[in-house]
């Protein structure tokens, strides 16, 4: 195999504490899932798993470079998925990339099966994928009071991904997912909190710290890394039939609605900035 090359997200293990940082380093473009971001995701996961050394995960988008404000930073704003990046890929690492599952099938059963304490630091925005991710890998929640999130999977006439179909409901109950899904209006951090999407908001200059002072009392000395990850195991391991078929569900949903007509519309539209017209097919 091919030496896995980081070239969209930073990786970085303290030797001292076996805490991981993953960070999403594509700020140009707000952090957005393109395929590589997502294989390297994969990837950085597989590492975290694999190596006995690594305790805990915490996952984080970049910051703009040369722009302090933190109003401006992307934890990510979701997928962009522009076939054209698959041109600069070795036929190696392409392989690996999938292109009927939009629902991001394979990076969600992984996260979902990775046993040790994850850590989501929300720094913005989490648009789509940015704010589904979370909600497949996290077991931990913490965002910036400057984050805010959106699932505008419906206005773009297709339908949401990472099992958050199945997720969600499950979290806030049916009505308001369907409202989030439905709508897919702008929530801000603390209504995420108070809905129950996350565990904590932070003031931005101490996100990193809180994130990472946590992850120190789940690995020893101070946690019980071992009850930690079993407690984990025990509470996704029923649930994974459930989420596989949710993502089969997804796939074959969204690989009909990217060819609707709906959805070009709702590409148009936003391009010529206007509201779309649907026709509901």
């Amino acid at each position: 195999m091919t030496k896995r090359l980081f070239k969209t997200i930073l990786y970085e293990k303290e030797n001292d504490t076996g805490i991981v940082m993953v960070t999403i380093n594509r700020p140009e473009i707000k952090n957005a899932l393109t395929f590589r971001v997502v294989l390297e995701l994969y990837w950085a996961v597989d590492a975290v798993e694999k190596d006995d050394t690594a305790k805990a995960l915490i996952i984080t988008g970049a910051g703009p470079e040369g722009d302090h404000d933190p109003a401006n930073e992307a934890f990510s704003s979701g997928a962009y998925l522009n076939p054209t990046e698959l041109q600069s890929m070795d036929e190696e690492t392409k392989g690996e990339i999938d292109l009927t599952d939009i629902a991001q099938k394979k990076l969600c059963l992984k996260l979902w099966s990775l046993y040790k304490p994850v850590i989501v630091a929300m720094n913005g925005l989490a648009i789509g994928g940015g704010l589904t991710i979370p909600l497949a890998c996290a077991d931990l929640i913490f965002a910036s009071e400057h984050a805010w999130g959106k699932l505008p999977f419906v206005s773009l006439g297709i339908v949401p991904e990472l099992a958050s179909s199945y997720l969600l409901p499950r979290l806030l109950g049916f009505q308001k997912a369907k409202e989030i899904m439905f709508f897919g209006e702008k929530i801000t951090a603390q209504q995420m909190l108070e809905s129950g999407i996350i565990n904590k908001v932070l003031p931005h200059e101490g996100l990193i710290s809180y994130a990472r002072e946590t992850a120190l009392k789940l690995i020893p000395p101070k946690g019980a890394w071992q009850a930690v990850r079993m407690t984990k195991e025990i509470l996704h391991k029923p649930l994974i039939e459930a989420v596989t078929r949710a993502l089969d569900l997804e796939n074959t949903a969204l690989n009909k609605a990217f060819s609707s007509n709906d959805f070009f519309e709702a590409i148009n539209a936003r391009i010529e900035k206007r509201a779309p017209v649907f026709k509901g097919e």
